[in-house]
């Protein structure tokens, strides 16, 4: 099974989410280190972020919220980015920020 790296701004988003949003996010991901490959609706591939950048999709009564996660790397998936989507498409600045976090991560 594969490890789980964290951006620390995307591990503190997901923590100051709803405890119904933490489980299904927690779900998902625990699904993808077991190799699983997850599809629409809950995840979709972002290659305007990055080759092998996914979108995790996951959505309450009041909020829709999207989590970035990069599973080119071969025995780790990173979270790099989350943040709640206000438009139907996704906003360039927060792609932007997911670009930057996600080399963070990678040059460490």
């Amino acid at each position: 099974m594969k490890s789980i790296t964290f951006h620390p701004k995307a591990l503190a988003f997901i923590r100051n989410q709803s405890p119904m949003i933490k489980r299904e996010i927690g779900e998902a991901l625990r699904d993808v280190q077991k190799g699983v490959s997850l599809g629409l609706p809950l995840s979709r591939p972002m290659p305007t972020v990055a080759s092998g950048v996914h979108e995790l999709r996951v959505r309450s009564a009041t909020t829709v919220v999207r989590v970035f996660y990069f599973v080119k790397v071969v025995d780790t998936i990173v979270v790099f980015h989350g943040f709640q989507k206000k438009t139907q498409k996704t906003p360039a600045h927060e792609i932007a920020i997911g670009q930057q976090r996600l080399k963070e991560v990678l040059d460490d």
